[in-house]
């Protein structure tokens, strides 16, 4: 049984940093496509990021771009997510995603991707 869990979010200030946790069991993050999304109130869950398997290729939303950084702990089988200089409009739900049926390509549409974890609350206000 494949399980994410999400962790790491809270409230920070307009240009601070957060790190988001995304830890698997029944999967291996090295070897699956993995993916963040984000949803705010009142709007579509949007890509933010994802890395095929091995991170041989990375791709990020270009809102994100320089900022945000996906990178992997193959020990604790756990994804993470870099966010660095946030700004209010970052603010959202955060969820990884992981996508079995295809471990090549990194889709930005959320409906390509086979689990998800519970998301966590990103919070940025002065």
């Amino acid at each position: 049984q494949v399980q994410l869990t999400n962790s790491g979010g809270g409230l920070v200030q307009p240009g601070a940093s957060l790190r988001l946790s995304c830890t698997a069991s029944g999967l291996s993050v090295t070897n699956t496509a993995m993916a963040w999304f984000r949803q705010a109130p009142g709007k579509e869950r949007e890509f933010v990021g994802g890395s095929t398997r091995y991170g041989s290729r990375m791709k990020y939303s270009d809102s994100v771009k320089g900022r945000f950084t996906i990178s992997r702990d193959n020990t604790l089988n756990t994804l993470y997510l870099q966010m660095n200089s946030l700004k209010p409009e970052d603010a959202a739900v955060y969820s990884c995603a992981a996508r079995t049926r295809s471990t090549f390509s990194l889709p930005m549409e959320d409906s390509e991707y086979d689990y998800w974890g519970q998301g966590t609350q990103v919070t940025v206000s002065s």
